[in-house]
C-alpha cells in the first residue's frame, strides 16, 4: 500500500480511517454544522441564480411588445426593477457571513 492513500476499514457499512482517531461528539457536531452550513451556501447561491434568470425572462417580457399583454408587460417590468436589487443583497448578507471550514 502506498503511504498517500489512507487505510480504510468497513464496519457496519460505514468507512473508517485507520490513520485517524474516531471523531469525538464535540467534533462530530462542529463537521455536521460546517457541512449544513456548506449546503446553506449552495442552496442560496442557486436562489440567486434563480432570481437572475427570473429577472432576465422578466425583462424580456417587459419588452415583448404587443404579444405580451399589458398588465403582465408591466408586471414583468416592476419585477425585473425588483429582483436585481434583492440578488445584491443576498449577496452583501452572504459576504458578512465567514466560509465554512471542514
Amino acid at each position: 500500500m502506498t503511504a498517500d492513500k489512507p487505510r480504510l476499514s468497513l464496519v457496519n457499512e460505514e468507512i473508517y480511517r485507520l490513520d485517524r482517531k474516531p471523531e469525538t461528539t464535540n467534533e462530530r457536531v462542529r463537521r455536521l454544522q460546517a457541512e449544513a452550513r456548506m449546503l446553506a451556501r449552495e442552496q442560496i447561491q442557486v436562489l440567486e441564480r434563480a432570481l437572475m434568470h427570473a429577472a432576465t425572462l422578466a425583462e424580456e417580457i417587459a419588452g415583448g411588445g404587443d404579444a405580451y399583454p399589458a398588465g403582465v408587460r408591466e408586471l414583468a417590468s416592476r419585477i425585473n426593477e425588483d429582483l436585481p436589487a434583492k440578488v445584491q443583497t443576498l449577496q452583501a448578507l452572504m459576504e458578512r457571513i465567514p466560509e465554512p471550514k471542514l
